[in-house]
Parts: structure tokens; C-alpha cells; sequence
């Protein structure tokens, strides 16, 4: 299932557009429907910082955007992340981040740039291609201050047939020396994720010791590793040594169970033993919910928030 497919766009986008800040603070403020404001669940006190994304809890919450970020914070969730975040009109980010700021969410990951699928824009070395990708940088700078984000998503492309592998890597590498320059005067990290071969075939980005030997050769502290427990299982498993190698460049995690891309509980991972463990590291950043729900409708969310309160349960 392609990232594309299951993260869900909010509805009323163009709603916003033309919202002066008297208007976004009018819509922050609209009493929600009661109907709308619970589950069947009383809120939870989560271990870890778990962060669902628009479209998760659009039974139970309604299409508005405001709507499910209020949902998510009355469940007892801390954090939310929106790959779409870049492409949102500008009205629509102030208007979540007001909410996020008033309810204690922190902000996760949003998607940095363009990825290319099939072109082998960073490993390729080309110049025009390098040019597009720290253009698209500059843009989100300004998007994460609008919205309080502190990490951003950056996903390689696809690999160069024509190049050998260390030269590919010397390319990328340069690419995200660069970036990491734009990035470090605003505190700003990028998060390289690692994707399976099964979903995402010929990407130049795989395994996440190949995300930690970049890491450690851009040397910078706006480069790290977003380390996604669904595609690591695919691509390496051997879950927990392999985060535990990887520990001091990861600095965020995104969730799926595995097979389906589900949430915890719907497949073969153990996560009650992965949280466990990230959780006895001190781990105080953002584990992002990218993953489908297992079963449609108000049921099938209700099955989320209840699959995230079990495997929460490790302490």
C-alpha cells in the first residue's frame, strides 16, 4: 500500500482560503458537536507520544480538520503528524497550528519535498535535480515555523542505474550537507526514511544501517534518521538491535503493523515490546501513525485508539 493511498486530505481545505487571523481564531473556538467529541473510550494517559493523522478519526470526529485535532487531544493523544502539511493553504496552517498550540499537540513530520518515485534526483548528482530538492527545503522552513514542526520528511528517490553505489551515496550525501546548512540555523531536523523494497521498489534509501552510514557522514544535527518499525520489518526485521545500532541517529519513529500497514495489533510485530523498549531509552520525540485502519468506520476507530491504550500497556 503506497503512503499515497492511505493518508487521508482535509476536506475542507478550501474552506480556508481568505481566513483573516480573526477568522481562524473564530473557527479555533467553535463549540464542537458533542457527537463529534468522544469515543467509547475515557482518555488515556499514553507512555509515548503517538501522533495520528488527519483522516484517522474522520468517523468519530467529522470531516473538519479543527474537528479531528480536537478529537485526537480529548483521547489523550499528544502529537500529530500531516505528510500533506506543505501543500495545505497557508490560512489552514495557522488555523491547526492555533489548535495544536491550545490543546498541547506537538507537531511531527510533514513531507519536506517533491519525491521522486522513479528519478534518482539526489543519488544522480544533478545539479538541477539538487537545486529543486533545496528549493523545496527553503519552502518548508518556513512551513515548520508556521506550524511549530521541528522535523520534516526526506525520502532520497530512486536509485542510479548508471552510477556506482558509493558514488550515488557521495552525492546524496553532499545534497544533505547542503540542506543540513539551510536547516541548523532554525533548529529544524530532517528525518531520512528508510523504504521497503515490496512497496516502494528501487528506492536508493532501504535499511536503516545505510540511513546511519549517511548520518554519520553529513555529521549534522539536522540529519537523522526517522526510523518507520512498519518498513524495517519488511525490508531487515530484527527490530529492536537494529533501532538499539541505529539509536543516536534516530530521531523519530512512524508505525504499522505488518502485513497490511494497520495499526499495532492487526499483524505479526510485538509492538508492546518495541514501545517498551523505546520508552526505557527515554525517548521523548514523536512515533507517527502512518498506517491504514484494519477495519472501516466508526468500529474501525474506535479499534485504533483501543489498539494503541493496549499496547501502551508495557510498563
Amino acid at each position: 500500500m503506497e503512503r499515497r493511498k492511505f493518508i487521508q486530505k482535509g476536506a475542507l481545505t478550501g474552506s480556508f482560503l481568505g481566513l483573516g487571523i480573526a477568522g481562524i481564531h473564530a473557527m479555533n473556538n467553535v463549540v464542537r458537536d458533542s457527537a463529534f467529541a468522544k469515543a467509547d473510550t475515557e482518555p488515556h494517559t499514553f507512555n509515548l507520544n503517538y501522533a495520528p493523522h488527519i483522516g484517522m478519526f474522520k468517523e468519530l470526529a467529522g470531516e473538519n480538520v479543527i474537528n479531528q485535532l480536537n478529537f485526537m487531544a480529548d483521547q489523550g493523544f499528544t502529537a500529530f503528524e500531516d505528510n500533506e502539511m506543505r501543500s495545505r493553504p497557508i490560512a489552514e496552517q495557522e488555523a491547526m497550528a492555533e489548535v495544536m498550540r491550545r490543546r498541547g499537540l506537538t507537531m511531527g513530520v510533514f513531507v519536506a519535498h517533491k519525491i521522486h518515485w522513479t528519478k534518482p534526483n539526489l543519488a544522480s548528482g544533478n545539479q538541477e535535480w539538487r537545486d529543486e530538492f533545496l528549493a523545496d527545503i527553503k519552502s518548508s522552513i518556513e512551513v515548520a515555523k508556521r506550524v511549530n514542526a521541528k522535523w520534516m520528511t526526506v525520502v532520497p528517490g530512486h536509485v542510479d542505474l548508471r552510477q556506482n553505489i558509493d558514488f550515488q551515496t557521495a552525492n546524496v550525501v553532499e545534497s544533505l550537507r547542503q540542506a543540513s546548512a539551510l536547516l541548523e540555523p532554525h533548529g529544524i531536523v530532517m528525518v531520512l526514511e528508510p523504504l521497503n523494497f515490496r512497496n516502494h521498489p528501487g528506492l536508493f534509501l532501504s535499511k536503516s544501517p545505510q540511513a546511519y552510514q549517511i548520518c554519520k557522514a553529513v555529521n549534522s544535527p539536522s540529519c537523522k534518521i526517522l526510523f518507520d518499525i512498519y518498513h524495517q520489518q519488511i525490508q531487515e526485521g530484527n527490530l529492536i538491535p537494529n533501532i538499539e545500532q541505529c539509536w543516536d541517529e534516530i530521531a523519530y519513529f512512524q508505525i504499522g503493523d505488518n502485513p497490511g500497514r494497520n495499526e499495532p495489533t492487526s499483524g505479526e510485530i510485538n509492538y508492546k515490546n518495541v514501545f517498551k523498549y523505546i520508552h526505557s531509552r527515554g525517548f521523548k520525540g514523536v512515533l507517527g501513525m502512518e498506517h491504514g485502519n484494519s477495519i472501516e468506520g466508526k468500529e474501525g476507530e474506535q479499534r485504533v485508539i483501543d489498539a494503541y491504550v493496549e499496547s501502551d500497556r508495557f510498563l
